[in-house]
C-alpha cells in the first residue's frame, strides 16, 4: 500500500512573532519555484509500478477547501492511471505547524501515508524562524521515525502580505526558514506563489478583488477575494499547475527507493517529542459532559477530536501534572466560549478567552498552558471562570450582526476540551 501526505496549514490572519525577529532581519531566499533536491524516490517507484497510494493533506483552510488538495490528487491519478490514489484529509483552518506537529500522529501517521507535502508558510507567517524550525523539524523526524519510507515535500502558499517579497524575487520569511530544513534533510520543495507573482506583474492577475460572475473566464484572473484564500477556479488551479510543472524535475531527481535516515538534527531542541495525549476522566473536576457521538459538535470534529468534553458550569476544571517543557489543550473556540483561568505550579494565574473576533461558528484551536518551562514536574489547573464576557466587544465589527440576530448562541459561557498537547509525559 502507498501513502501520500500533503501538509498545508492556512490561517485567517497571522500569529505574533515569538522571538522578536523582524522580517527584514532574516535572510530571505531567492524565489525559485522548485528545488528537487533528492526527489521523491519511494513514492515515484510505487506509482510507476501501479500500486495503491494514500495522499494525506495536513493543512489549514486553504488545504481544507476543495481546491489544490483535490485537484492535485486528480492530476496524479490522470498521470498514473494504473495506480490508485486515496486521500487522507487532515486540514484544519486557522492553525499552523505548532499544532500540526502535535496532531501529526493521530491525524496523519496512523493512516500510513506514503508522501508528505508539508505547507505551513502562510499560517506561520508571524512566527519566528526558531519556532518554525522546531515544529517543522519535529514533523520531519516524527514522520521518518514512524515510517522511514515516507517521502516528504514542502509546499508554500501565499497571501497578500508576502507578495512584495515575491515581486522582488524573494521568498517570504516563513518559507525561507523552511528551506533551511529542506536543505538539511534533502527534501524537495515547491513554491506555489512564483507563477502568481509573475502573472500579477504582467497584469494578467489581480491578487485581491471581488469575485467576478464568470470567474473561470474573467480577465485578468482574480486570485482571491480576501487576499488569503484562492478561488478554486483560478488560484487553486495555479497551485496545482505548480505541482505539475515541478513534477518532471522532482521525478528525475528521485534516485533508488530506500528508507530515509534523519541523521543529526538541525536544532537539538526540535519538537520531535511533541504528542497528543488523551484527557482522562480523573483529570476532570466539577460538572463535565463527554459529548455523545451524535452531538452536533462531536460529529463535526470527530475526525480530529475523537473525544470531546464540555465544561457545563463555572468552576469546572481540568487538572493534571506533567514532566516536560510544553503543555497545551486542543480545544474549540466559538460563540458560547467562556473565560479560563490557567494556573501552573505557584505562578500567578493567567486568563484566556475561548471566543475571539472570528467566532460566528466553532473551530478547532489550542490554548497554551505552559510554554518553555523547565523540564521538571509541573502541576496544572485550568478552570472555567464565572466571569461573563462582553462578546460584542470581542467580535470584529463585521461579525456582530450574528450576535444581534442570534443572541442565544452567545449567551452560554462554556469550554470544550479535546486532548492535551505535550512535550514531556503525564504524571500518573
Amino acid at each position: 500500500m502507498i501513502r501520500i501526505l500533503l501538509f498545508s496549514i492556512i490561517v485567517v490572519g497571522f500569529s505574533l512573532p515569538e522571538f522578536g525577529f523582524a522580517e527584514e532581519e532574516y535572510p530571505l531566499r531567492e524565489a525559485v519555484e522548485c528545488h528537487p533536491r533528492d526527489g521523491l524516490p519511494n513514492f515515484r517507484s510505487k506509482i510507476k509500478a501501479g500500486e495503491s497510494v494514500k495522499i494525506a493533506y495536513l493543512g489549514g483552510s486553504i488545504t481544507a477547501a476543495g481546491g489544490w488538495r483535490i485537484q492535485s490528487r486528480e492530476w496524479f491519478q490522470k498521470q498514473y492511471p494504473d495506480a490508485a490514489f486515496e486521500e487522507i484529509h487532515a486540514a484544519i483552518g486557522g492553525t499552523g505547524s505548532d499544532l500540526g506537529v502535535f496532531r501529526l500522529q493521530n491525524d496523519v501517521l496512523r493512516h500510513e501515508p506514503d508522501l508528505l507535502f508539508v505547507e505551513f508558510a502562510v499560517n506561520d507567517g508571524g512566527a519566528a524562524p526558531e519556532r518554525i524550525h522546531k515544529a517543522m523539524e519535529g514533523i520531519v523526524r516524527q514522520t521518518w521515525k514512524s515510517d522511514p519510507t515516507v517521502d516528504i515535500c514542502f509546499v508554500y502558499t501565499v497571501s497578500l502580505p508576502v507578495m512584495p517579497h515575491l515581486r522582488e524575487g524573494k521568498m517570504q520569511r516563513s518559507a525561507s526558514a523552511m528551506e533551511e530544513l529542506a536543505d538539511h534533510y534533502h527534501i524537495p520543495s515547491i513554491h506555489f506563489g512564483i507563477e502568481v507573482a509573475k502573472l500579477e506583474k504582467s497584469g494578467k492577475l489581480v491578487f485581491k478583488a471581488p469575485k467576478p460572475e464568470n470567474i473561470a473566464t474573467a480577465e485578468p484572473l482574480v486570485f482571491s477575494t480576501d487576499g488569503v484564500h484562492p478561488h478554486v477556479e483560478t488560484g487553486h488551479r495555479l497551485y496545482t499547475e505548480a505541482i505539475a510543472r515541478s513534477w518532471p524535475a522532482i521525478s528525475e531527481a528521485s534516485g533508488k527507493p530506500e528508507p530515509h535516515t534523519a541523521g543529526e538534527p538541525l536544532r537539538a531542541d526540535n519538537w520531535e517529542a511533541a504528542k497528543q495525549v488523551a484527557i482522562t476522566e480523573d483529570m476532570l473536576k466539577g460538572d463535565w459532559e463527554k459529548l455523545p457521538a451524535e452531538h452536533t459538535l462531536a460529529k463535526r470534529f470527530s475526525r480530529n477530536m475523537p473525544v470531546l468534553y464540555q465544561a457545563k458550569t463555572a468552576g469546572s476544571s481540568l487538572e493534571f501534572s506533567f514532566t516536560g517543557i510544553t503543555a497545551s489543550v486542543f480545544d474549540l473556540v466559538g460563540p458560547d466560549g467562556g473565560k479560563l483561568k490557567i494556573e501552573v505550579d505557584d505562578s500567578k494565574p493567567v486568563t484566556r478567552n475561548r471566543i475571539d473576533g472570528y467566532c460566528t461558528y466553532h473551530r478547532m484551536s489550542k490554548v497554551a498552558i505552559a510554554s518553555g518551562v523547565k523540564d521538571t514536574e509541573h502541576k496544572i489547573r485550568v478552570t472555567l471562570m464565572d466571569e461573563k464576557l462582553d462578546k460584542r466587544e470581542i467580535l470584529f465589527e463585521r461579525n456582530r450582526a450574528k450576535l444581534d440576530s442570534n443572541p442565544e448562541l452567545y449567551a452560554p459561557h462554556t469550554w470544550y476540551a479535546g486532548s492535551l498537547l505535550i512535550i514531556g509525559d503525564i504524571v500518573k
